[in-house]
């Protein structure tokens, strides 16, 4: 019979992640179906929806480090349920939001908090730790495309839930569907006193240095900025531009529902390539594409069928970055600290975030259009595309390499 300490195989702990990242980023990605029902109702403009969005991810972004050595420390699962609680009041409380101050707080503030403790991250250290290092790459593209899974199926039902029921009800649905990470977390309770990766984990001085110093570290760093500028731009903003355009909301739903879709098979083939050939390299290329097929949508005129093939082509592109950006901080600078470094790469994602979300509101506010942040993205891409070409993927030190 297995030992009652033995339930948490490598297996389970992959298939537990995926699932609470299916949660988490499902809920995630629905944010952008309550921009304009939430701002109707409250008179508000779209900047003010923008930025509580904006703000939730740069809270997210500073939060991440700190959950992440919560989780390299302690284990993930402590990460993961204190995530869980403030991921559902913040949902709760974004129900009941009737001024700008409160959606601030709910779905800026405390979501972000929550998302520091349930997302990709910490689940990564917790695979990483818990899989061969040959298999990494693949356990975390398995594990985010199943997390692209949720944002499918969460996006049409969110829609559903908004146009039957209205935009509150749907937030407290969300939120008890977010009750569910907790008990998926202990799985991801580890023991550190028996795990040299989280022994090395307390090194905090001198991991902290040797990634300060590497130039490879900054240069991925900055590529993921470019990353969460182009996502919470397109994710918070594409169901109102397409509207714009004279289309329906089901289209904007159906594109970013697309997005999810497609997104399952982008983030599988980028844990698969990841194995085979460089990951900055890889990134380069998907960044590059990113820029032919923004110029492409916005060149073309929009039509249902374009924002269609525009949601399907960038799912496969969406976070196909993920597993190949913390796949490389595991190959160089091990798994002991992956969650804490992994989190500080993830700080300049949300940064850049902040902008792509804040920009796209308060641009479209001034000019009427949001044709000057789909330029900003497209020159960005080009400029990730070269910041993490010369990457490379060597281990800083055999000991943390191998920890």
């Amino acid at each position: 019979m297995m030992k009652i300490e033995n339930w948490r195989t490598p297996a389970v702990i992959l298939w537990s992640g995926a699932l609470i990242l299916a949660v988490s980023l499902g809920i995630r990605h629905t944010f952008g179906l309550f921009l304009q029902p939430m701002s109707l109702d409250n008179g508000w403009g779209r900047e003010a929806f923008a930025f509580a969005i904006a703000l939730q991810n740069l809270v997210w972004g500073l939060a991440q480090p700190f959950a992440g050595r919560l989780a390299d420390r302690y284990g993930a699962g402590w990460a993961i349920l204190v995530g869980t609680l403030l991921y559902v009041v913040g949902l709760l409380l974004m129900a009941q939001s009737a001024s700008t101050f409160g959606l601030a707080l709910s779905a800026g503030v405390l979501i972000g908090l929550g998302l520091s403790g349930t997302t990709f991250p910490v689940v990564f250290g917790a695979v990483s730790r818990a899989v061969p290092p040959e298999q990494r790459s693949m356990a975390m593209g398995i594990a985010m495309a199943v997390g692209s899974l949720g944002q499918f199926v969460l996006l049409p039902g969110s829609q559903w839930l908004i146009g039957a029921f209205g935009w509150a009800a749907a937030l407290v649905v969300l939120g008890l569907l977010g009750i569910g990470m907790g008990p998926l977390s202990a799985a991801l309770f580890e023991r550190p006193s028996a795990n040299p990766a989280a022994r090395e984990a307390r090194l905090l001085r001198a991991i902290l240095a040797e990634a300060f110093t590497h130039r490879g570290f900054w240069l991925l760093s900055l590529g993921f900025f470019v990353c969460g500028f182009q996502l919470i731009f397109i994710a918070t903003h594409i169901p109102a531009f397409l509207m714009d355009q004279g289309l329906s909301p089901l289209v904007g739903t159906t594109v970013l529902a697309l997005v999810g879709l497609f997104n399952i098979f982008g983030s599988y083939l980028a844990g698969l390539g990841g194995g085979r050939y460089r990951k900055p390299m890889l990134l380069s290329w998907i960044y590059v594409t990113r820029a032919v097929v923004i110029t492409t949508f916005i060149l073309l005129p929009v039509t249902a069928w374009s924002a269609y093939a525009f949601g399907m082509v960038m799912g496969l592109l969406w976070l196909s970055t993920v597993p190949l950006t913390n796949g490389t901080v595991a190959t160089v600078f091990g798994v002991g600290n992956m969650s804490m470094l992994g989190g500080i790469v993830f700080l300049f994602h949300q940064v850049g975030a902040f902008l792509g979300g804040w920009l796209g509101g308060y641009l479209y506010d001034a000019t009427g259009s949001y044709r000057v942040v789909w330029i900003i993205a497209i020159g960005l891409s080009l400029v990730a595309a070269l910041l993490n070409w010369p990457i490379r993927e060597q281990a800083v030190r055999p000991a943390t390499a191998t920890a």
